[in-house]
């Protein structure tokens, strides 16, 4: 199950006036004034125990801001890169973890004084000059490479003309250094140069262009917190359509140059489906939205903070039904809200962005002429057996194969937990479901949330012990029945 609030904010400040860290300084002073200098401690990978990704994230401190300045040299040679990190230390800091892989490191500063570093798997231990005090802010500045080449599994990806970024689940260290877990939010600046013929676009709203002789540096900045693995960057020969949203939310996309008057028929679509889902959850989280058609083949679609990543052949194919594209573009619409602006607390909590996206797909097909939502709930209840056994439980996600992170992307996150919302709504009525949805977005807006608080929401706004209920449905192997469909039965064929 997931870690409650309480267990998270000590694994990540542990502000005990005694704690395990600072303890272990003292004796470790103590025996250096009588036995003379301790060997220093080795270093080691460290996470905060997610139960999925145990080494993502970090524990002792918290970011608050990530500046990351990026050199393009060509989507086959590295980046130049600097990214600079400030955070606040929850303890006594005599060492502390990076998540960092895939990339040369040049140097370490810590609050401007150079530090000892040390790659160990996918972490980099950074050993500061001096030790950091309880409870105060301190800037890294980390001189490294970001490199797009070889295979791997996720980050960079290769387009015809540039690079993107997919960073989903477990990736985003593979570009630059930081605390690379969905609970670890933070506020991000950009600055990309790279030759002025390409346009680049980046998470959040332009701050500032400048052109140098042959090259452009290009600065972006989000004005809400996001999870490193929302980061999106596009450097390519790119148009930017702009339009207006509802209430004049800012609309910009990013498609080939070549291909503008033949995508316009999708991207002219978004602003309506941005006030379709606004009619269900209320108003759109973020500064601005876009979608990103990239000439790219990454086998999935991609809920980026305020730009979502799609293969660009998606659209350009004739034998998928206008509906369907159109409910795939709501999905990662949809995962602004829930995912990206309320974001899981652990990744065992994923059900809760792709349980919701796949609802609101699933409802925008039916309205849009495609498959009846209904026919679809019962379809994904009668194999929902068959997912959990591939899959486990929704909120009890089996991990990764290995070698392919991407795979606890199971169909039991994604229909499999959509019928678990249907099942809800069947329980408490839709008008309650309705008002669920909408204080979810509203309480956890900007932050994270776990199953637990999921189901303590729903609860409150249902006037009723929702525990056993939701509990059933969400950790049991097997699929309860469905409330008020007696006739829907669970089927052995798999999913």
């Amino acid at each position: 199950m997931p870690h409650s609030l309480a267990a998270r904010a000590r694994t990540r400040f542990p502000f005990s006036q005694w704690s395990l860290r600072r303890r272990a300084a003292f004796y470790t002073a103590a025996a250096t004034l009588l036995v003379g200098a301790a060997a220093p401690p080795v270093p080691t990978a460290e996470g905060i125990g997610d139960r999925l990704f145990p080494y993502l994230g970090n524990p002792g401190f918290h970011v608050l801001a990530y500046d990351i300045a990026l050199d393009y040299h060509g989507n086959d040679k590295p980046l130049d890169a600097v990214t600079t990190i400030r955070a606040e230390a929850g303890d006594w800091l005599d060492h502390f973890n990076l998540d960092f892989t895939h990339g040369t490191v040049r140097s370490v500063e810590v609050n401007g004084v150079p530090a000892d570093f040390r790659p160990v798997q996918e972490d980099l231990v950074v050993t500061p000059a001096m030790t950091l005090p309880a409870r105060g802010q301190f800037t890294v500045r980390v001189r490294h490479t970001s490199d797009p080449r070889g295979a791997g599994d996720g980050g960079w990806v290769t387009t015809s003309d540039g690079l993107v970024m997919a960073n989903q689940a477990d990736a985003a260290h593979r570009i630059f250094p930081g605390s690379d877990h969905p609970s670890e939010k933070a506020r991000f600046t950009f600055h990309v140069t790279a030759p002025k013929e390409l346009t680049v676009v980046a998470n959040g709203l332009p701050a500032g262009q400048v052109t140098k002789g042959a090259e452009t540096t290009w600065t972006y900045r989000t004005t809400h917190p996001m999870a490193t693995e929302l980061a999106q960057i596009s450097i390519g020969r790119s148009v930017t359509p702009h339009r207006s949203g509802p209430r004049g939310l800012a609309v910009r996309d990013v498609v080939p140059a070549a291909e503008q008057q033949r995508l316009e028929k999708w991207t002219a679509k978004t602003p309506d489906q941005i006030a379709w889902m606004e009619k269900h959850v209320g108003q759109f989280p973020f500064e601005t939205y876009g979608v990103l058609m990239a000439d790219a083949s990454t086998g999935f679609e991609l809920e980026t903070q305020t730009l979502s990543l799609f293969e660009r052949a998606l659209f350009t194919r004739t034998d998928i039904p206008d509906w369907y594209l159109e409910s795939i573009m709501v999905h990662e619409l949809a995962h602004q809200w829930f995912g990206d602006s309320v974001s899981p607390r652990m990744w065992s909590d994923l059900w809760l962005n792709e349980g919701h996206a796949t609802w609101y797909e699933a409802l925008y097909a039916d309205e849009r002429g495609g498959r009846k939502f209904t026919d679809r709930m019962r379809t994904a209840y009668e194999y929902s057996d068959a997912m959990r056994a591939d899959g486990g439980p929704p909120a009890v996600p089996k991990g990764p194969a290995p070698g392919r992170k991407v795979s606890i992307f199971r169909p039991v996150v994604y229909d499999g937990s959509a019928v678990v919302l249907y099942a809800l709504r069947e329980k408490i009525g839709a008008a309650a479901f309705e008002k669920l949805e909408r204080q979810w977005v509203a309480a956890h807006r900007d932050s994270t949330a776990s199953t637990a608080d999921f189901i303590a929401l729903a609860s409150r706004v249902a006037h009723q012990d929702l525990t056993a209920f939701l509990h059933a449905w969400l950790y049991d192997q097997a699929t309860p029945p469905m409330p008020g469909h007696p006739d829907w039965k669970p089927t052995k064929k798999p999913a």
